[in-house]
């Protein structure tokens, strides 16, 4: 049942994390693309915003689709974890934990979940038991 459990957490992060990687990249699921996120990243003062936006639209979206595989679970968490850390300093840090603050009470859940699975391994159903 754990290979199960880690499956489904894998599964739902890993996903979810894609999808906001296609916000930044495409604009899908409501998100602005590469020139909206650009824009905005320029705003707070990330500068080259465009530059950026594509980075992290790659990080998430390679992030989240090999944490959802279990393929280089370590790298994918590396992904997760340095893009949310990001989203700490840059965007919720300042406005505390709680997320209906704003703060990085989601950020930080995803960071461990990411780290978590990362040391308890990708688990019996994933590319990595598949092909090693």
């Amino acid at each position: 049942m754990m290979d199960l459990g880690l499956f489904l957490i894998r599964l739902v992060i890993g996903l979810t994390f894609a999808a906001h990687g296609t916000q930044k990249l495409f604009g899908w699921f409501g998100g602005h693309g590469i020139a909206g996120t650009g824009g905005w990243f320029e705003s707070i003062g990330m500068k080259p915003g465009k530059t950026l936006a594509l980075t992290a639209g790659l990080a998430e979206l390679a992030g989240g689709l090999l944490f959802a595989s279990g393929l280089f679970l370590w790298f994918a968490a590396a992904l997760i974890t340095g893009s949310m850390l990001v989203a700490i300093i840059k965007v919720h840090g300042q406005n505390g934990y709680w997320v209906t603050q704003n703060g990085y009470e989601y950020n930080m859940a995803l960071i461990v979940i990411a780290l978590g699975v990362a040391l308890i391994g990708a688990g019996d159903y994933s590319l990595a038991a598949l092909i090693g």
